[in-house]
């Protein structure tokens, strides 16, 4: 068996919307060359799916007519009436725009976490990361949030109707993870733990605590939604705690955890202020967790990430590297500040518009404190709280 398997898909850097959109799938290159450089990436550890995702597992998530909506939509030449249809299906907006190929695009994503769930479940790996997954907000009858397919909701349908295994969903996304949650909403098999900021000021606008779930899955749903200018004690403070209790309340059978890393103070789409300390240690903690709890069955899937230069790959990177065990997590844990490669910084500093850090982790003392530190702690005290007890 390996201990973890990374499963990489092509067709998933055809997952672009436009030149100048956020969602940049420049991010997956640039997390396996920093791998690489770092000699963590070896070829038997990559996986390619060879098999094209099955239609009625996309169905069991999607509805027919939207797929369909998709397919027609990803043609060079869309017609009539999918063009006028394409708002109705959250496609036609500046957020999820239709384009050429999307349908394909999606599939390959879907199929690339499905086909990384499958090699955990079948016993072929302890572990499996699949960065180009993590597509949260898709939802049953519409796109929404540069999700097309929920491919997270596909592989978790995956486990259920082939191994009837009980799942536990941990979605890190500064984002709330909607799509998922309302996937899963009543069924007591599948628990779903969201951290995310709150959909007070921020997209999409969802995962309040009260979200518990409805019908047999009532107390299934856990949403922690933290402050703006939440930093990373309170952050990890909020998610260790909950996480402990959800896992107790949960038993699962296999982790499937989403790895956006948009909760960074340097990424543009959100107000949260942690730093790279946090995709150090949650990875750790969901790690412990899957061995503590699920024999070691862990799928761990990517997801949000907009400053795909200071951020995205460093923070993938160390997902990649606690979970495959890599002999440089010592030294980063040592020394926080290690360097690194000359060799990746010189390369992508080239295309990037600004300057690169040079170090695995950030050097927070250089980082003004958050005013109302105190009062943000004790807010999300006070959901964590809330949280925690609605699982008893």
């Amino acid at each position: 068996m390996l201990q973890a398997a990374y499963v990489y898909h092509p067709d998933s850097l055809n997952y672009v919307f436009r030149r100048d959109h956020p969602f940049d799938q420049r991010r997956l290159v640039m997390t396996m060359e920093l791998l690489e450089q770092v000699q963590a990436l070896p070829e038997n550890a990559i996986h390619i799916p060879s098999q094209p995702l099955n239609e009625q597992l996309l169905q069991r998530v999607h509805i027919p007519e939207y797929i369909e909506t998709v397919k027609q939509l990803s043609l060079a030449s869309p017609t009539e009436p999918y063009l006028s249809q394409a708002g109705q299906y959250g496609l036609d907006y500046d957020e999820t725009p239709f384009f050429k190929g999307m349908h394909q695009s999606a599939a390959a994503i879907a199929a690339g976490s499905v086909y990384a769930a499958e090699l955990v479940m079948s016993g072929k790996a302890e572990h499996a990361l699949h960065l180009g997954g993590g597509l949260h907000h898709a939802l049953p009858q519409k796109g929404a949030g540069f999700c097309i397919y929920n491919d997270a909701s596909i592989a978790i349908r995956h486990i259920r109707d082939h191994y009837g295994a009980r799942v536990l969903y941990i979605d890190t996304d500064v984002h709330h993870g909607d799509g998922v949650e309302l996937s899963f909403y009543t069924d007591p098999e599948v628990f779903t733990y969201s951290i995310h900021e709150t959909g007070k000021f921020l997209f999409p606008g969802t995962g309040r605590v009260e979200e518990r779930g409805a019908g047999e899955g009532f107390g299934c749903t856990i949403n922690v939604p933290v402050e703006p200018y939440t930093e990373d004690d309170s952050w990890l403070e909020c998610f260790s705690t909950v996480l402990q209790q959800v896992l107790e309340c949960a038993r699962p059978d296999v982790i499937v955890s989403q790895h956006g890393c948009d909760a960074h103070a340097l990424d543009p789409l959100s107000h949260i202020h942690c730093s790279m300390r946090i995709y150090r240690e949650m990875p750790k903690l969901i790690h412990q967790a899957a061995h503590d709890f699920c024999n070691g069955r862990w799928v761990a899937l990517g997801g949000g990430g907009y400053d795909i230069w200071r951020v995205v790959p460093r923070a993938w990177s160390l997902l990649w590297l606690e979970m495959s065990q890599h002999a440089i997590l010592s030294e980063i844990d040592r020394h926080p500040l290690l360097a690194l490669p000359t060799a990746w910084l010189a390369r992508w500093q080239q295309e990037s518009p600004v300057p690169l850090p040079d170090t695995w982790l950030d050097d927070v003392s250089r980082w003004e404190p958050m005013p109302r530190r105190s009062e943000i702690t004790e807010r999300n005290r006070h959901i964590c709280e809330l949280a925690a007890s609605y699982l008893k």
